[in-house]
Parts: C-alpha cells; sequence; structure tokens
C-alpha cells in the first residue's frame, strides 16, 4: 500500500502526535530520522510503524530500513508531501515512525550509590531540552530528570537530542514528584544559581548528587533553592547576563565527572575529535 495524500485519514490521525495534548491522551509519539529511530530500536522503544519515501532515503536511512524490515515492524510507503505533514522540520527525513510512550515512571528507577543526576526543572524550550541531553549523555550522567517543563517527546527534543532521549535514562514527572523522590533517596541537591557566592568548581560534586538547572530567564524557583544543600553559581565576566541551559549543565556535569577521575586516580578521559 502506498499513501500519497496528506488528506489520508490515517496520515491526518498520525499528525495528531505533532501535538503536545495528543500525544499525552494517546500515549504515543512520532521518531524522525534514522539515527533517532535507531537508537530508540536499541533502547526497546516500542515501535508500531514506519513510514518511508523510498525514493528519497539516504545510506543510513536505507539501512534502518532494512533493519525494521528485519524486524517484522508495519512498513508503509508514503510520499515527500506525507513527511512533510509529520515533519517539523524545513527538509523532513526519509522515515518516520510511530511508537508507545515508555511507560517507566520514577518508582522504577533506584539511584546507584554512585548516581550523577541532572534534574531539568521547568524548561520551556524543547530544543534546550534536546541538547542538555546530549550534555549529559556525553558527560556519564546516570539519569536525567525532567521536571514540570517541555514535553519529553515532542520532536524537536527527540531530534536536538539525537535519539539520546531513549538511550539514556530520562524520565519526566512534576516537580514536587521529582523533589519528593530526590529527598526520599536522601540524594544531595545541587542547585544552580547566580544567587550565591559559591563557584562550581568549588563545590563537592562527587557521588551521589542530583544536579538541578532551571530554565534562563527565570532560573530555579525559591522551592528548588530552599531544599538544596548546595548552591553553586557559573562565573560571567561579559555582558550577558545568563548562558544557555545546556551549556550550563555542561559545565557542571563535567566538573563533577572531573572530579571523580581526580578520585579514582585517572587522568585521561576518552575524547573523539
Amino acid at each position: 500500500m502506498r499513501i500519497t495524500s496528506p488528506a489520508n485519514p490515517r496520515i491526518k490521525a498520525l499528525a495528531r502526535l505533532l501535538e503536545r495534548r495528543h500525544r499525552t491522551s494517546e500515549q504515543r509519539f512520532l521518531i524522525e530520522g534514522a539515527r533517532e529511530i535507531e537508537r530508540a530500536l536499541q533502547a526497546g522503544i516500542e515501535l508500531e510503524q514506519a513510514l518511508v519515501w523510498e525514493g528519497g532515503l539516504n545510506p543510513e536511512e536505507q539501512r534502518v530500513y532494512a533493519a525494521l524490515r528485519r524486524e517484522g515492524l508495519a512498513l508503509l510507503e508514503v510520499s515527500e508531501a506525507v513527511l512533510k505533514r509529520l515533519s517539523p522540520r524545513e527538509n523532513p527525513a526519509g522515515i518516520i515512525a510511530s511508537a508507545r510512550s515508555p511507560r517507566q515512571t520514577l518508582k522504577d528507577y533506584p539511584p546507584s550509590s554512585s548516581a550523577l543526576i541532572l534534574v531539568a526543572v521547568g524548561l520551556e524550550k524543547p530544543g534546550n531540552l534536546g541538547a542538555l541531553l546530549r550534555s549529559a549523555d556525553a558527560a556519564g550522567a546516570e539519569a536525567v530528570l525532567v521536571a514540570g517543563g517541555v514535553d519529553l517527546y515532542s520532536p524537536q527534543v527527540i531530534h536536538n537530542s539525537t535519539g539520546v532521549v531513549f538511550s539514556l535514562r530520562t524520565l519526566a514527572a512534576s516537580e514536587s514528584e521529582v523533589l519528593d523522590w530526590i529527598q526520599q533517596h536522601n540524594l544531595p541537591l545541587v542547585a544552580a544559581t547566580p544567587h550565591t557566592h559559591t563557584l562550581y568548581w568549588e563545590a563537592d560534586l562527587r557521588p551521589p548528587v542530583a544536579i538541578a538547572v532551571g530554565p534562563e530567564h527565570e532560573g530555579l524557583s525559591a522551592l528548588w533553592l530552599k531544599a538544596a544543600q548546595t548552591k553553586v553559581r557559573i562565573p560571567m565576566r561579559g555582558q550577558a547576563d545568563s548562558l544557555n541551559v545546556s551549556v550550563s549543565a555542561a559545565l557542571l556535569l563535567y566538573e563533577a565527572l572531573r572530579q571523580r577521575l581526580l578520585r579514582d586516580g585517572l587522568t585521561k578521559m576518552h575524547s573523539t575529535l
């Protein structure tokens, strides 16, 4: 079967998943792109079907398409116009899959004794959350807890995280639920804020620890600052009054990694240039 019209009822039903309210109510979402779909597949995300523009697949997409065929996933050939209807990108990928939302919750996650956890509180821009997830993955964070804010499975989060949202333990809950979970597990909470004298490299970020960052224009609320055992700031000498939240998170996470490497007597880090 081949679908060429964006007005096809099946396509219109899938296009609803571009909106958060429909993703939430249906517990389904879309995954666009070969790398993102491959990481979802490797992470055990339940894929429902894949829509493929066979005439527009690049080599990476062809490889993933072949893997999906081997998995026996339902495959539907569509036109480029259909993919454009299902994609927020200016130039859509040649393959898009629909998937069921994972059911894992905070209750399913006991932190390890060496946990390095990043808490993203009230972020408003999906692109920032996606970039933050990449930083957390690169620095070796055990988990990212998304406390309120943007939808974890928005197309922009998935795309900007390059699918890391699937491979890195990432859990979403309300701010109160995340804060309660941190306190129940007796995790030291470090809050990033400009309203403190302690520089981030002066704080003990060795395990276990949860590091909280908030939205750029408001920062963390009084609730989080009060709950934190340690407050740290990133020094700024220029005219800008804030850093992108993913940059701030990266600095804090890599300082935590540096401290752990020093503690363990390791002086070399694997890197790719």
